[in-house]
């Protein structure tokens, strides 16, 4: 909104002519966010202590994980609260993209809200049965992907990373494809979020990627001299994802070894798909595999486990996802972190490499 209200002052007083440029509204989104988490966290932690919305342990998980007991959960709210104010301050809210964005990222949110709600009220790490949750995810990600593919000049056309002259049209099929990755993004973060900070960094790094990456989208030169497609408007992404970078860093100050708040599903669910929904905006649905390397392993490692254990009866990680695998194995929970935070930055920059390497 402040766009709207300050930037028509810039015929009067040349200097409010930078809100034209996404660059500075991008930076001054992150830095209101920022500070948003930093005045709100520690009210936000009091308040869910005394609301007694403390984390549920997984029954099953590492007997280490049970001094967690107790640390206040649905920190995700913090999140979203930044990351909406800032994008909503900052950035063009006509823009079909921010709006959907916006849109995607409440959605499952409000999905998490319920899910975690459920898990306080039973005490228990059960919330929404796995259909219902699925079902909802669905539901939000089928509104959204109608809504993009609905939008002129934009098609099912994908690029593949490495390969400038292979780009499969998949149709009306391309409605079902942004479906899978809408909420498979988002329960590969959810997926991840079982150590103190182990989801947020790699949720920073990645939304850091996808927000240059969205400049350069929404940018005809910069698109035509890459050889990415070109979608106009889509820069004003650049904004939101700003934002989650920094909203994610001021939810990080709480959250870091030893964590004092959670984010639970509200934030793990939303940002997930927020993640996604970028990469479907800015055409570069492929390049998520690369770019959120560190959830697609975490994904992987459970299916792995799941199926190795239902067709042979033997596992194949001590414990999955495979964070716990490493617990198990005697890494101390900070070296794991950071490891595969490093892991998450290898994987942007190789990402981001593509984009020129083709």
């Amino acid at each position: 909104m402040l766009y709207y209200f300050l930037y028509p002052l810039h015929t009067t007083y040349s200097g409010f002519n930078v809100f034209r440029y996404i660059t500075f509204r991008a930076a001054i989104a992150a830095l209101t966010a920022l500070l948003i988490s930093f005045i709100f966290g520690p009210a936000l932690i009091r308040s869910l202590s005394a609301m007694q919305m403390k984390q549920p342990i997984r029954e099953d998980g590492p007997a280490g994980h049970a001094v967690k007991a107790g640390t206040p959960t649905m920190g995700g709210v913090l999140i979203i609260l930044a990351l909406f104010f800032s994008t909503i301050m900052l950035a063009d809210i006509t823009n079909v993209y921010i709006t959907l964005a916006i849109v995607v990222t409440g959605g499952f949110a409000a999905i998490g809200f319920v899910d975690d709600s459920l898990k306080l009220k039973r005490k228990s790490s059960h919330g929404l049965s796995a259909r219902s949750k699925f079902m909802l995810q669905m539901g939000v990600a089928f509104v959204a992907a109608v809504i993009l593919y609905r939008q002129p000049f934009f098609s099912g056309v994908l690029a593949v990373p490495f390969f400038k002259n292979l780009h499969p049209d998949l149709g009306v099929w391309y409605i079902p494809f942004a479906m899978f990755v809408i909420v498979g993004a988002s329960n590969a973060v959810n997926l991840t979020d079982g150590l103190d900070g182990l989801a947020i960094g790699p949720i920073m790094v990645s939304a850091g990627t996808y927000g240059f990456i969205a400049y350069l989208t929404g940018n005809k030169n910069f698109a035509e001299y890459l050889q990415i497609p070109y979608v106009a408007g889509v820069g004003e992404v650049s904004v939101f994802c700003a934002a989650i970078v920094a909203s994610g860093l001021g939810f990080l100050w709480f959250n870091a070894y030893p964590a004092q708040m959670f984010m639970g599903d509200v934030g793990s669910l939303s940002l997930g798909a927020a993640l996604g929904i970028a990469a479907l905006m800015t055409k570069n649905e492929i390049l998520l595999v690369i770019v959120g390397g560190v959830f697609v392993v975490e994904a992987l490692s459970v299916i792995f486990q799941v199926a190795s254990y239902k067709l042979r009866r033997k596992r194949v990680f001590l414990m999955a996802p495979i964070h716990h695998h490493y617990e198990l194995k005697g890494w101390p929970e900070p070296q794991i972190i950071v490891r595969f935070w490093i892991l998450s930055i290898i994987c942007a920059v190789v990402a981001l490499s593509t984009l020129k390497l083709r």
